[in-house]
């Protein structure tokens, strides 16, 4: 494993700021508004000729013993123990208060090595914001000013020598055999409960208190010999109910996920059935092309005439992508788990298939000798070759003259044949057509003095009968 580089501190001192930094990126959500990281957040950071290392975003650390703030230390204090340095961020305006006292007493007993880093000392004296936490006795002392790259070079420097050598594993680096797999749903649906289970470890927050996971976090998983990457996202709600910033953030990097996913797991809650928000969620789906999987969670609370209504429910209510698998899960007790996963594989292995010419045009026109399209005034459509356009979803390019007349019905009727006829599952199905330029679009033929007298001739004869 690379070495890991672990931040902590109290509430809203910048520690998403400084990972956004040391990670170039703005992975890790950023606001004024305290206690916004909940979860903890893994990346890269790399510098030009230095060997890299992970970095791990963290909650603030406060004395909570219950609910969500006492889950969120937790959180920062498992990271905090697995790290090979800890950055204790302390903020350079506030000064040093109780709660950085009794974080400081925590970090001695657990013995990790760290370094005190002072924050927002922009605009500020750097010796004097150093000179204020003298007294802890911290020997290393790193003035920076994060939300403006200031300090970062120099606390790289200052981390790159207590770092241990690494090794040829990577947190979270680019690896394009993993399957990216993201949870979409409304909120308290199970997400995060899902992916703890499937983790076997209480790797994300989990509590019945909607919208408790803010941050899309990502965590790599193997498998029965694959490798996945489960994407746990937050809630989505309606437009109307999403008033605060923080939420608007949480609903845009949902979205992010949906478009860099390769399968789409929506959960519905086996209680409620498909609500009006579900569908919503199912149509960001489909309009980012995604392979999909429905997943029916808390089905075992539920009785057996509740799940045959359950079942006539999602038959009527989801008859607009009847392609997408469905599986019921538990995720509480762990129960539906392996059929998860195997239906995850089909959707991703029908969006990611490869296609040749000939045995696309072969379907196409098998397709076409079934059941042609109708002739619109007077003619009829003619579909010369088609060819693969590209993947996840499967895309079909077809050639042909007067495709412009094809109606929806005859579309969605290429789409079906297509799909059975390549046992394509979970995935959308999509067509381009493209018609042949006429080579006399636009050209007038000039008559000669000649054609111009026989013209004038023969309207002189026709009116003259």
């Amino acid at each position: 494993m690379l070495p890991l580089v672990a931040l902590v501190g109290r509430p809203n001192v910048g520690k998403s700021t400084l990972f956004n930094a040391l990670t170039r990126t703005r992975d890790a959500l950023v606001h004024d508004e305290p206690g916004v990281t909940r979860d903890r957040q893994y990346g890269l950071c790399r510098r030009e000729e230095e060997r890299p290392f992970a970095v791990c975003d963290t909650g603030g650390l406060t004395d909570e013993a219950e609910g969500l703030l006492a889950a969120t230390a937790r959180q920062s204090r498992a990271a905090a123990e697995e790290a090979d340095l800890v950055l204790f961020i302390v903020d350079g305006r506030q000064g040093l208060g109780a709660d950085d006292e009794t974080i400081l007493r925590w970090l001695r007993k657990t013995g990790r090595p760290f370094y005190l880093v002072v924050n927002k000392t922009d605009g500020l004296d750097q010796d004097a914001c150093v000179n204020e936490f003298a007294r802890l006795g911290i020997e290393k002392v790193i003035p920076i000013a994060a939300a403006h790259q200031r300090g970062i070079p120099e606390l790289v420097e200052a981390i790159l020598p207590r770092l241990p050598a690494d090794t040829d594993a990577d947190i979270l680096a680019d690896e394009p055999e993993r399957m990216r797999v993201a949870f979409i749903g409304r909120p308290n649906v199970g997400k995060s409960t899902l992916v703890n289970r499937l983790l076997g470890e209480e790797r994300m927050i989990a509590s019945d208190v909607p919208g408790t996971t803010r941050d899309s976090i990502a965590v790599d998983l193997d498998r029965d010999g694959r490798k996945y990457r489960l994407i746990d996202t937050a809630g989505l709600r309606k437009r109307a109910r999403v008033e605060e910033a923080v939420e608007k953030f949480s609903v845009f990097k949902t979205l992010q996920a949906i478009e860099s996913c390769q399968v789409a797991v929506v959960m519905l809650d086996a209680g409620e059935g498909v609500t009006e928000q579900d569908a919503t969620v199912l149509g960001h789906v489909l309009d980012a092309g995604r392979a999909l999987v429905i997943a029916v969670n808390k089905w075992d609370g539920q009785s057996t005439y509740q799940r045959d209504q359950t079942r006539a429910l999602l038959d009527r209510k989801l008859s607009f992508c009847t392609w997408a698998e469905q599986v019921t899960i538990s995720a509480k007790h762990g129960t539906g788990m392996r059929e998860l996963f195997n239906t995850i594989r089909r959707a991703h292995a029908s969006a990611t298939r490869k296609f040749s010419t000939a045995e696309v045009t072969r379907a196409l026109e098998v397709a076409y000798a079934s059941f042609p399209p109708p002739v619109q005034r007077g003619h009829l459509p003619k579909m010369k070759f088609a060819h693969p356009g590209g993947e996840n979803p499967p895309l079909f390019i077809v050639h042909g003259t007067r495709l412009k007349t094809l109606p929806d019905s005859y579309k969605r009727y290429l789409e079906n044949f297509f799909r059975k006829r390549f046992k394509l599952v979970g995935t959308p199905v999509r067509f381009v057509f493209k018609e042949g330029e006429n080579p006399y679009e636009g050209k007038k033929n000039v008559l000669t003095d000649r054609q111009i007298e026989k013209k004038r001739r023969l309207i002189r004869h026709v009116k003259g009968r």
